[in-house]
Protein backbone atom coordinates (compact mmCIF):
# COMPACT_ATOMS: atom_id res chain seq x y z
CA UNK A 1 0.00 0.00 0.00
CA UNK A 2 1.24 3.58 -1.06
CA UNK A 3 0.14 7.05 -0.15
CA UNK A 4 0.62 10.51 -1.78
CA UNK A 5 -0.46 13.80 0.27
CA UNK A 6 -1.63 16.72 -1.71
CA UNK A 7 -2.17 19.96 0.16
CA UNK A 8 -4.77 21.71 -0.87
CA UNK A 9 -6.40 25.37 -0.02
CA UNK A 10 -8.07 26.48 3.20
CA UNK A 11 -6.36 23.81 5.06
CA UNK A 12 -7.69 20.52 3.14
CA UNK A 13 -5.45 17.72 2.01
CA UNK A 14 -5.64 14.87 -0.07
CA UNK A 15 -4.89 11.45 0.47
CA UNK A 16 -4.01 9.13 -2.45
CA UNK A 17 -4.12 6.00 -1.27
CA UNK A 18 -3.25 2.68 -3.62
CA UNK A 19 -3.95 -0.67 -2.71
CA UNK A 20 -1.85 -3.81 -4.61
CA UNK A 21 -4.02 -5.58 -7.33
CA UNK A 22 -3.20 -8.50 -4.84
CA UNK A 23 -4.79 -7.55 -2.05
CA UNK A 24 -7.69 -6.03 -3.93
CA UNK A 25 -8.16 -9.99 -5.60
CA UNK A 26 -8.09 -10.96 -1.93
CA UNK A 27 -10.88 -8.40 -1.30
CA UNK A 28 -13.44 -9.31 -4.48
CA UNK A 29 -12.41 -13.27 -3.63
CA UNK A 30 -13.74 -12.45 0.04
CA UNK A 31 -16.65 -10.52 -1.45
CA UNK A 32 -17.58 -13.44 -3.64
CA UNK A 33 -17.49 -16.02 -0.79
CA UNK A 34 -19.89 -13.38 0.59
CA UNK A 35 -22.24 -13.25 -1.83
CA UNK A 36 -22.58 -16.39 -3.45
CA UNK A 37 -24.97 -18.09 -1.59
CA UNK A 38 -27.19 -15.35 -2.39
CA UNK A 39 -27.26 -16.26 -6.23
CA UNK A 40 -28.60 -18.55 -8.45
CA UNK A 41 -27.67 -20.03 -11.30
CA UNK A 42 -29.56 -23.41 -13.53
CA UNK A 43 -27.67 -25.99 -13.13
CA UNK A 44 -25.71 -25.09 -10.53
CA UNK A 45 -26.68 -25.45 -6.75
CA UNK A 46 -26.96 -22.46 -4.91
CA UNK A 47 -24.05 -21.23 -3.22
CA UNK A 48 -21.97 -23.45 -5.29
CA UNK A 49 -21.63 -20.81 -9.00
CA UNK A 50 -18.08 -20.51 -9.41
CA UNK A 51 -17.05 -17.04 -9.62
CA UNK A 52 -15.67 -17.63 -13.11
CA UNK A 53 -19.32 -17.87 -14.10
CA UNK A 54 -21.22 -14.97 -11.96
CA UNK A 55 -18.29 -12.71 -13.33
CA UNK A 56 -19.08 -13.79 -17.13
CA UNK A 57 -22.63 -13.61 -16.68
CA UNK A 58 -22.70 -10.55 -14.56
CA UNK A 59 -19.63 -8.97 -15.84
CA UNK A 60 -15.68 -8.65 -14.05
CA UNK A 61 -17.27 -5.70 -11.68
CA UNK A 62 -19.93 -7.33 -9.91
CA UNK A 63 -18.13 -8.18 -6.45
CA UNK A 64 -16.27 -4.47 -7.18
CA UNK A 65 -18.52 -2.49 -4.66
CA UNK A 66 -18.34 -4.74 -1.79
CA UNK A 67 -14.50 -5.44 -2.41
CA UNK A 68 -14.53 -1.95 -2.09
CA UNK A 69 -16.29 -1.39 1.14
CA UNK A 70 -14.33 -3.90 2.59
CA UNK A 71 -10.61 -2.26 1.93
CA UNK A 72 -11.62 1.53 2.22
CA UNK A 73 -12.30 1.86 5.73
CA UNK A 74 -8.93 -0.45 6.70
CA UNK A 75 -6.37 1.10 4.16
CA UNK A 76 -8.00 4.97 4.62
CA UNK A 77 -7.78 4.51 8.91
CA UNK A 78 -4.15 2.90 8.27
CA UNK A 79 -3.06 5.53 6.15
CA UNK A 80 -4.35 8.77 7.85
CA UNK A 81 -3.16 7.17 11.51
CA UNK A 82 0.24 6.85 10.18
CA UNK A 83 0.66 10.37 8.15
CA UNK A 84 1.92 13.55 9.59
CA UNK A 85 -1.62 15.01 9.13
CA UNK A 86 -4.06 16.21 12.38
CA UNK A 87 -6.80 15.18 10.07
CA UNK A 88 -9.96 16.70 12.20
CA UNK A 89 -12.59 15.53 9.29
CA UNK A 90 -14.27 12.68 8.24
CA UNK A 91 -12.89 11.48 4.70
CA UNK A 92 -14.79 12.26 1.55
CA UNK A 93 -14.10 9.10 -0.57
CA UNK A 94 -13.74 9.09 -4.19
CA UNK A 95 -12.52 6.03 -6.45
CA UNK A 96 -9.86 6.65 -8.92
CA UNK A 97 -9.00 2.94 -10.45
CA UNK A 98 -10.60 -0.22 -9.86
CA UNK A 99 -10.58 -2.88 -12.61
CA UNK A 100 -9.02 -6.50 -12.78
CA UNK A 101 -5.81 -7.05 -12.07
CA UNK A 102 -4.72 -3.72 -11.42
CA UNK A 103 -4.08 -1.73 -8.14
CA UNK A 104 -7.20 -0.08 -6.46
CA UNK A 105 -6.98 3.69 -5.60
CA UNK A 106 -8.77 6.00 -4.05
CA UNK A 107 -8.85 9.20 -3.01
CA UNK A 108 -9.75 10.53 0.59
CA UNK A 109 -10.26 14.32 0.90
CA UNK A 110 -9.89 15.06 4.50
CA UNK A 111 -9.69 18.97 6.79
CA UNK A 112 -6.72 19.36 8.57
CA UNK A 113 -6.33 21.17 12.13
CA UNK A 114 -5.43 25.20 11.45
CA UNK A 115 -2.73 27.02 12.37
CA UNK A 116 -3.24 29.50 14.95
CA UNK A 117 -1.83 32.77 14.97
CA UNK A 118 -2.41 33.74 18.22
CA UNK A 119 -3.96 37.51 19.20
CA UNK A 120 -2.60 39.01 22.87
CA UNK A 121 -3.95 37.04 25.24
CA UNK A 122 -2.36 38.54 28.28
CA UNK A 123 -4.21 41.35 29.49
CA UNK A 124 -7.04 41.32 27.81
CA UNK A 125 -9.71 44.19 28.77
CA UNK A 126 -13.13 42.70 30.17
CA UNK A 127 -15.52 44.31 32.41
CA UNK A 128 -16.03 42.38 35.46
CA UNK A 129 -20.02 41.54 36.05
CA UNK A 130 -20.93 42.93 39.70
CA UNK A 131 -22.52 40.16 41.84
CA UNK A 132 -25.18 41.05 44.34
CA UNK A 133 -27.99 38.99 45.20
CA UNK A 134 -31.81 41.11 45.95
CA UNK A 135 -34.89 40.16 47.29
CA UNK A 136 -36.30 39.71 44.24
CA UNK A 137 -33.59 37.04 43.35
CA UNK A 138 -34.72 35.18 46.94
CA UNK A 139 -38.04 35.67 46.19
CA UNK A 140 -37.95 34.14 42.33
CA UNK A 141 -36.03 30.60 44.09
CA UNK A 142 -38.94 30.51 46.57
CA UNK A 143 -41.22 30.51 43.55
CA UNK A 144 -39.61 28.19 41.91
CA UNK A 145 -39.07 25.66 45.12
CA UNK A 146 -42.74 26.28 45.48
CA UNK A 147 -43.99 25.13 42.07
CA UNK A 148 -41.43 22.16 42.50
CA UNK A 149 -43.39 21.44 45.79
CA UNK A 150 -47.29 21.50 44.08
CA UNK A 151 -49.42 19.08 43.61
CA UNK A 152 -52.37 18.73 41.18
CA UNK A 153 -56.16 18.44 42.21
CA UNK A 154 -58.48 16.95 40.13
CA UNK A 155 -60.87 19.87 38.73
CA UNK A 156 -64.43 19.17 37.42
CA UNK A 157 -66.76 22.18 38.30
CA UNK A 158 -64.84 24.89 35.86
CA UNK A 159 -63.89 25.04 32.57
CA UNK A 160 -59.68 24.97 31.56
CA UNK A 161 -57.42 27.82 32.66
CA UNK A 162 -53.91 29.09 32.08
CA UNK A 163 -51.77 26.82 33.86
CA UNK A 164 -53.69 23.70 34.15
CA UNK A 165 -52.37 20.42 33.21
CA UNK A 166 -55.29 18.98 31.14
CA UNK A 167 -55.57 15.39 29.59
CA UNK A 168 -56.67 15.58 25.85
CA UNK A 169 -57.86 13.76 22.50
CA UNK A 170 -57.10 15.26 19.24
CA UNK A 171 -57.02 14.79 15.71
CA UNK A 172 -55.99 17.06 13.26
CA UNK A 173 -57.48 17.70 9.96
CA UNK A 174 -55.79 20.12 6.61
CA UNK A 175 -58.43 20.93 3.88
CA UNK A 176 -60.52 18.89 5.24
CA UNK A 177 -58.33 15.41 5.25
CA UNK A 178 -56.97 13.88 8.49
CA UNK A 179 -52.69 14.31 7.99
CA UNK A 180 -50.59 11.43 9.63
CA UNK A 181 -49.17 11.83 13.04
CA UNK A 182 -52.01 14.20 13.85
CA UNK A 183 -53.63 12.23 16.10
CA UNK A 184 -53.21 11.32 19.91
CA UNK A 185 -55.35 10.00 22.47
CA UNK A 186 -54.77 10.73 26.42
CA UNK A 187 -52.23 12.99 25.83
CA UNK A 188 -51.05 15.32 29.32
CA UNK A 189 -50.63 18.99 27.94
CA UNK A 190 -49.72 21.91 30.51
CA UNK A 191 -51.69 25.45 28.92
CA UNK A 192 -48.96 27.59 28.65
CA UNK A 193 -46.20 25.58 28.15
CA UNK A 194 -46.32 26.11 24.73
CA UNK A 195 -45.55 22.13 23.50
CA UNK A 196 -47.68 23.00 20.70
CA UNK A 197 -47.54 25.14 17.69
CA UNK A 198 -48.99 28.69 17.37
CA UNK A 199 -52.01 29.13 19.82
CA UNK A 200 -53.29 25.75 20.30
CA UNK A 201 -53.09 25.93 24.16
CA UNK A 202 -54.91 29.03 24.16
CA UNK A 203 -57.79 27.64 22.25
CA UNK A 204 -58.19 25.44 24.88
CA UNK A 205 -58.80 28.44 27.54
CA UNK A 206 -62.73 28.23 28.99
CA UNK A 207 -63.19 24.82 27.30
CA UNK A 208 -65.15 22.30 29.95
CA UNK A 209 -64.73 18.21 30.38
CA UNK A 210 -66.45 16.19 27.71
CA UNK A 211 -66.52 19.31 25.15
CA UNK A 212 -65.44 19.33 21.82
CA UNK A 213 -63.66 22.16 20.03
CA UNK A 214 -62.16 23.23 16.92
CA UNK A 215 -58.79 24.68 17.59
CA UNK A 216 -57.36 26.65 14.29
CA UNK A 217 -54.09 26.72 13.91
CA UNK A 218 -51.21 27.35 11.21
CA UNK A 219 -48.01 25.40 10.98
CA UNK A 220 -44.93 27.34 10.69
CA UNK A 221 -43.22 27.58 7.04
CA UNK A 222 -40.13 25.69 8.35
CA UNK A 223 -42.11 23.23 9.57
CA UNK A 224 -40.72 19.60 9.35
CA UNK A 225 -43.36 17.87 7.06
CA UNK A 226 -43.35 19.47 3.81
CA UNK A 227 -47.30 18.68 3.07
CA UNK A 228 -47.68 20.71 6.45
CA UNK A 229 -45.22 23.88 5.96
CA UNK A 230 -47.55 26.87 6.36
CA UNK A 231 -50.57 25.07 5.91
CA UNK A 232 -53.89 26.30 7.57
CA UNK A 233 -54.94 23.37 10.06
CA UNK A 234 -57.99 22.22 12.19
CA UNK A 235 -57.75 20.31 15.31
CA UNK A 236 -60.90 18.40 17.03
CA UNK A 237 -59.60 18.63 20.61
CA UNK A 238 -61.58 17.25 23.29
CA UNK A 239 -60.58 18.05 27.09
CA UNK A 240 -60.96 14.56 29.00
CA UNK A 241 -59.66 15.97 32.40
CA UNK A 242 -58.62 19.09 33.96
CA UNK A 243 -55.75 19.24 36.94
CA UNK A 244 -55.28 22.60 38.99
CA UNK A 245 -51.76 23.39 40.11
CA UNK A 246 -51.84 23.87 43.86
CA UNK A 247 -48.99 25.56 45.58
CA UNK A 248 -47.88 25.68 48.64
CA UNK A 249 -48.00 29.02 51.89
CA UNK A 250 -44.57 29.90 52.30
CA UNK A 251 -43.72 30.02 55.96
CA UNK A 252 -42.03 28.10 58.47
CA UNK A 253 -43.99 24.77 57.79
CA UNK A 254 -42.68 25.28 53.98
CA UNK A 255 -39.37 25.71 54.77
CA UNK A 256 -39.40 22.77 57.38
CA UNK A 257 -40.82 20.41 54.83
CA UNK A 258 -38.20 21.80 51.73
CA UNK A 259 -35.00 22.14 53.44
CA UNK A 260 -32.86 21.34 57.36
CA UNK A 261 -33.93 24.94 58.22
CA UNK A 262 -36.60 25.49 60.94
CA UNK A 263 -37.56 28.80 60.16
CA UNK A 264 -38.39 30.78 57.07
CA UNK A 265 -36.19 33.33 57.82
CA UNK A 266 -33.02 30.81 57.99
CA UNK A 267 -33.99 29.14 55.16
CA UNK A 268 -33.95 32.67 53.06
CA UNK A 269 -30.43 33.28 54.58
CA UNK A 270 -29.32 29.98 52.91
CA UNK A 271 -30.97 30.71 49.58
CA UNK A 272 -28.98 33.86 49.62
CA UNK A 273 -25.25 32.24 50.31
CA UNK A 274 -26.18 29.40 47.75
CA UNK A 275 -27.83 32.60 45.06
CA UNK A 276 -24.21 34.58 45.97
CA UNK A 277 -21.82 31.28 44.80
CA UNK A 278 -23.79 30.63 41.59
CA UNK A 279 -23.62 34.51 40.99
CA UNK A 280 -19.83 34.55 41.35
CA UNK A 281 -19.38 31.11 39.31
CA UNK A 282 -22.03 32.54 36.64
CA UNK A 283 -19.85 35.72 36.38
CA UNK A 284 -16.61 34.37 36.24
CA UNK A 285 -17.73 31.84 33.35
CA UNK A 286 -19.01 35.31 31.78
CA UNK A 287 -15.23 36.83 32.36
CA UNK A 288 -14.33 33.66 30.71
CA UNK A 289 -16.19 33.51 27.66
CA UNK A 290 -15.93 37.62 26.81
CA UNK A 291 -12.52 37.16 27.49
CA UNK A 292 -11.77 34.44 25.29
CA UNK A 293 -14.07 35.84 22.56
CA UNK A 294 -11.93 38.95 22.57
CA UNK A 295 -8.79 36.55 21.90
CA UNK A 296 -10.39 35.00 18.83
CA UNK A 297 -11.27 38.29 17.95
CA UNK A 298 -7.58 39.15 17.88
CA UNK A 299 -6.35 35.73 16.22
CA UNK A 300 -6.19 34.82 12.89
CA UNK A 301 -6.91 31.09 11.77
CA UNK A 302 -8.64 29.25 8.92
CA UNK A 303 -11.10 26.93 9.83
CA UNK A 304 -11.98 24.22 6.96
CA UNK A 305 -16.01 23.85 6.65
CA UNK A 306 -15.82 20.04 7.03
CA UNK A 307 -14.12 20.37 10.59
CA UNK A 308 -17.49 22.41 11.41
CA UNK A 309 -19.74 19.71 9.31
CA UNK A 310 -18.27 17.15 12.04
CA UNK A 311 -18.70 19.28 15.49
CA UNK A 312 -22.21 20.20 14.43
CA UNK A 313 -23.26 16.12 13.75
CA UNK A 314 -21.12 15.44 17.11
CA UNK A 315 -23.65 18.34 18.53
CA UNK A 316 -26.59 16.92 17.14
CA UNK A 317 -25.85 13.18 17.82
CA UNK A 318 -25.10 14.45 21.72
CA UNK A 319 -28.65 16.50 21.92
CA UNK A 320 -30.64 13.37 20.07
CA UNK A 321 -28.77 10.97 23.03
CA UNK A 322 -29.98 13.83 25.70
CA UNK A 323 -33.68 13.66 24.04
CA UNK A 324 -33.99 10.08 23.99
CA UNK A 325 -33.15 9.78 27.72
CA UNK A 326 -36.10 12.01 28.45
CA UNK A 327 -38.69 9.44 26.36
CA UNK A 328 -39.07 11.38 23.65
CA UNK A 329 -37.51 10.52 20.18
CA UNK A 330 -35.90 12.92 17.63
CA UNK A 331 -39.44 13.01 15.17
CA UNK A 332 -41.97 13.75 18.44
CA UNK A 333 -39.49 16.60 19.45
CA UNK A 334 -39.39 18.07 15.54
CA UNK A 335 -43.43 17.51 15.79
CA UNK A 336 -44.43 19.14 19.33
CA UNK A 337 -41.51 22.09 18.53
CA UNK A 338 -42.48 22.79 14.60
CA UNK A 339 -38.44 22.39 14.47
CA UNK A 340 -36.84 20.84 11.58
CA UNK A 341 -33.95 18.68 10.82
CA UNK A 342 -32.41 21.68 8.69
CA UNK A 343 -33.08 24.22 10.92
CA UNK A 344 -31.69 22.73 13.84
CA UNK A 345 -28.60 22.21 12.45
CA UNK A 346 -28.05 25.33 10.95
CA UNK A 347 -29.41 26.94 14.25
CA UNK A 348 -25.90 24.76 15.38
CA UNK A 349 -23.06 26.04 13.23
CA UNK A 350 -22.67 29.17 14.97
CA UNK A 351 -21.95 27.93 18.17
CA UNK A 352 -20.00 24.77 16.26
CA UNK A 353 -17.71 27.07 14.80
CA UNK A 354 -17.12 28.66 18.35
CA UNK A 355 -16.27 25.74 20.27
CA UNK A 356 -13.94 25.08 17.69
CA UNK A 357 -12.08 28.10 17.82
CA UNK A 358 -12.54 28.43 21.54
CA UNK A 359 -10.80 24.95 21.81
CA UNK A 360 -7.84 26.30 19.00
CA UNK A 361 -6.83 29.82 20.85
CA UNK A 362 -6.69 27.83 24.26
CA UNK A 363 -4.22 25.30 22.66
CA UNK A 364 -2.13 27.79 21.05
CA UNK A 365 -2.16 29.79 24.66
CA UNK A 366 -0.91 26.02 26.42
CA UNK A 367 1.59 25.57 23.59
CA UNK A 368 3.22 29.64 23.91
CA UNK A 369 3.27 28.73 27.82
CA UNK A 370 4.80 25.27 27.39
CA UNK A 371 2.13 24.48 30.86
CA UNK A 372 3.95 21.80 32.63
CA UNK A 373 1.22 19.24 33.35
CA UNK A 374 1.98 16.89 36.36
CA UNK A 375 1.07 13.60 37.30
CA UNK A 376 -0.53 15.25 40.14
CA UNK A 377 -3.04 17.31 37.67
CA UNK A 378 -3.92 14.29 35.98
CA UNK A 379 -4.85 12.51 39.19
CA UNK A 380 -6.56 15.19 39.93
CA UNK A 381 -8.64 14.81 36.67
CA UNK A 382 -9.56 11.08 37.14
CA UNK A 383 -10.56 11.78 40.73
CA UNK A 384 -12.70 14.55 39.51
CA UNK A 385 -13.92 11.82 36.76
CA UNK A 386 -14.52 8.73 39.31
CA UNK A 387 -16.94 10.98 41.26
CA UNK A 388 -18.58 12.05 38.20
CA UNK A 389 -19.02 8.54 37.21
CA UNK A 390 -19.49 7.05 40.86
CA UNK A 391 -16.87 5.04 40.45
CA UNK A 392 -13.41 4.24 42.07
CA UNK A 393 -10.66 6.14 41.60
CA UNK A 394 -8.47 3.15 40.71
CA UNK A 395 -10.94 1.28 39.09
CA UNK A 396 -11.38 3.52 36.65
CA UNK A 397 -7.39 4.44 36.12
CA UNK A 398 -7.20 0.97 35.28
CA UNK A 399 -9.62 1.63 32.13
CA UNK A 400 -7.81 4.48 30.61
CA UNK A 401 -5.57 3.86 27.81
CA UNK A 402 -2.23 5.80 26.54
CA UNK A 403 -4.97 7.66 24.22
CA UNK A 404 -7.29 8.63 27.24
CA UNK A 405 -4.49 9.94 29.11
CA UNK A 406 -3.09 11.63 26.47
CA UNK A 407 -6.56 13.57 25.35
CA UNK A 408 -6.57 14.06 29.30
CA UNK A 409 -3.36 16.37 29.38
CA UNK A 410 -4.62 18.30 26.02
CA UNK A 411 -7.32 18.71 27.91
CA UNK A 412 -5.84 19.66 31.22
CA UNK A 413 -3.64 22.08 29.12
CA UNK A 414 -6.34 23.66 27.95
CA UNK A 415 -7.69 24.62 31.54
CA UNK A 416 -4.56 25.43 32.58
CA UNK A 417 -4.92 28.17 29.71
CA UNK A 418 -8.40 29.24 30.16
CA UNK A 419 -7.00 30.29 33.96
CA UNK A 420 -4.32 32.01 32.78
CA UNK A 421 -5.88 34.37 30.91
CA UNK A 422 -8.91 35.20 33.59
CA UNK A 423 -6.02 35.74 35.78
CA UNK A 424 -4.12 37.93 33.39
CA UNK A 425 -7.43 39.88 32.53
CA UNK A 426 -7.52 43.25 33.28
CA UNK A 427 -10.94 45.71 34.12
Amino acid sequence: MSLQIERLEKNMAKLTIEVSAEDFEKAVEKAYQKNKGKMSVPGFRKGKVPRQMLEKMYGAEIFFEDAANEIIPEAYAEEASECELDIVSQPKIDVVQIEKGKPFIFTAEVATKPEVELGNYKGIKVEKPSVEVTEDDINGELESVRKQNSRTIPVEDRAVQDGDITTIDFEGFVDGEAFEGGKGTDYPLTIGSHSFIDTFEEQLIGKNIGEETEVNVTFPEDYQAENLKGKAAMFKVTVKEIKAVELPEVDDDFAQDVSEFDTLDEYKEDIRKKLLEKKEADAKNEVENKAIEALIEDSKMEIPEPMIDLQVRQMAEDFARRIQSQGISVEQYFQFTGLTSEKMLGEMRPQALKRIQSRLVLEAVAKAENFEITEDDINAEIDRMAAMYNMESDKLKEMITDSDKENMKQDIGVQKAVDFIVENVSA
